[in-house]
């Protein structure tokens, strides 16, 4: 069993250390033309709160909470600590891609 407190006592507040990590890196790094710096901001605490959600209601066994959309993933896991770990992943793609032909297998 983990330390990880009562998950009815998370909030957002709580990883504001990690959402700013985040956006510092996005401003920096990521170039994202769906998405501006400053909707950046709103999506990521909106995707945290789901992820609270999703770990607060996660059944028994398992040790994480899920959120994402198709710029950012949110993860949080179990720890030992005195808060669940955070992690803001960025889901990157590049529009000039090559794209994989699909195969159609049924006429073989």
């Amino acid at each position: 069993m983990s330390d990880t407190p009562p998950s009815e006592t998370l909030t957002a507040d709580q990883f504001s250390t990690e959402l700013r990590a985040a956006l510092r890196s996005y401003e920096r790094h990521v170039v994202c033309i769906e998405q501006v710096p400053e909707e950046t901001e709103s999506a990521l605490h909106s995707l945290l709160e789901k992820a609270i959600q999703a770990f607060q209601n996660r059944a028994p066994g398992l040790k994480h909470g899920i959120a994402l959309n198709r710029q950012v993933t949110v993860i949080l896991s179990e720890s030992s600590g005195a808060k669940p770990l955070c992690g803001i992943y960025f889901n990157l793609h590049s529009p000039y891609a090559r794209k994989i032909a699909k195969t159609d297998v049924s006429s073989s």
